[in-house]
């Protein structure tokens, strides 16, 4: 069974793009989007366009993993339209490319390090490290990692996180923040003139809402998980960090397909230049990563991911306030 490097080096051959079919997946996401969209307006009923709403919002998530395949250049590094449609995606879908990249990359880099979890992703403390904060910083850490803030990750984690706050710190440097929030204006004004507020939320806000408290749900649960381990510098290694601290969202056949096979998350972190639509493919053939550690969308998982709050040192576990303090 092969380790470190050897392990990483296994996983090169997948990391091979199809221009062909990472454009197919570009245009047939884009088409099933567009129907998606017409049917929220067209159908005659709420009841069939309330599902049409859902399916987009679902088929948004889709777009993004392309979206962020391409921003880790694993799909069409070298073709400028990629670049230009995948910009205009990042500015749409409130995640400019400019914000996006760094603090994202330094969370592929820095993943499971105790003392930089903070950046491009949930911060997470210490059961020693939350008893000597004072109210204020526990309250602000609480309030990052709840529950409501996930849910509603459209306002915390999109609009406010990714658009409003980079632009307040430099609006120079994350000028796509504001294209971002004056489109998104433009969108909702405009359509809501034209065509009255219902289309405009079945269209724009219960998919934008759907896909955002997904997205955002996934990326904390992904890192947030029962069985994950956080380092802090010494001990941390790339493919430690890939295998131990990443989980395999398992799921079925349709929602592998609406999240672009992002639940593979620990085959992704170990090599992100392997295209979403070969992550399956690279689980099938290589042993050593077909005994991840699990987590799934069922409600009760769902419910036992939420809860984990502070890291115990000496257990080694992501544990409940309760559960941390009680042992303490």
């Amino acid at each position: 069974m092969r380790t470190g490097k050897d392990l990483i080096l296994a996983t090169r051959e997948f990391a091979q793009d199809n221009s062909a079919q990472s454009w197919s997946a570009i245009f047939s996401t884009a088409a099933l989007m567009l129907l998606a969209m017409l049917a929220t307006v067209l159908l005659p009923s709420v009841l069939l366009q309330l599902p049409a709403s859902i399916l987009l919002g679902l088929l948004m998530v889709r777009m993004f993993v392309i979206y962020h395949d391409h921003q880790h250049h694993a799909i069409l590094p070298r073709s400028k339209l990629a670049k230009v449609l995948m910009r205009y995606w990042g500015i749409f879908a409130m995640t400019p490319s400019c914000i996006w990249q760094h603090s994202h990359n330094h969370h592929h880099n820095h993943n499971s390090k105790l003392r930089s979890t903070h950046i491009g992703s949930y911060p997470v403390m210490t059961t020693a490290r939350y008893k000597n904060s004072s109210k204020q910083e526990r309250r602000k850490y609480l309030m990052m990692r709840h529950p409501i803030t996930i849910l509603f990750g459209y306002f915390t984690v999109f609009i406010l996180g990714m658009c409003i706050v980079p632009m307040l710190e430099n609006i120079k440097s994350n000028k796509d923040s504001l294209f971002a929030l004056i489109i998104h204006a433009l969108l909702y004004t405009v359509v809501t003139v034209a065509l009255g507020w219902q289309v405009t939320l079945l269209t724009l806000f219960i998919p934008f809402f759907i896909a955002s408290a997904l997205g955002s749900y996934l990326f904390y649960a992904q890192h947030n998980f029962p069985m994950v381990i956080f380092r802090e510098k010494e001990g941390w290694s790339y493919e430690g960090a890939a295998l131990d601290s990443s989980s395999y969202c398992k799921m079925g056949p349709f929602m592998n397909y609406m999240t672009g096979n992002i639940g593979y998350h620990h085959i992704h972190h170990l090599n992100a230049k392997i295209p979403f639509y070969r992550l399956p493919e690279v689980y099938a053939k290589l042993p050593e990563l077909q005994t991840p550690r699990v987590t799934s969308l069922h409600p009760k998982e769902v419910l036992r991911c939420l809860s984990l709050k502070v890291w115990d040192v000496e257990q080694q576990r992501l544990l409940p306030l309760k559960e941390a303090f009680a042992s303490h």
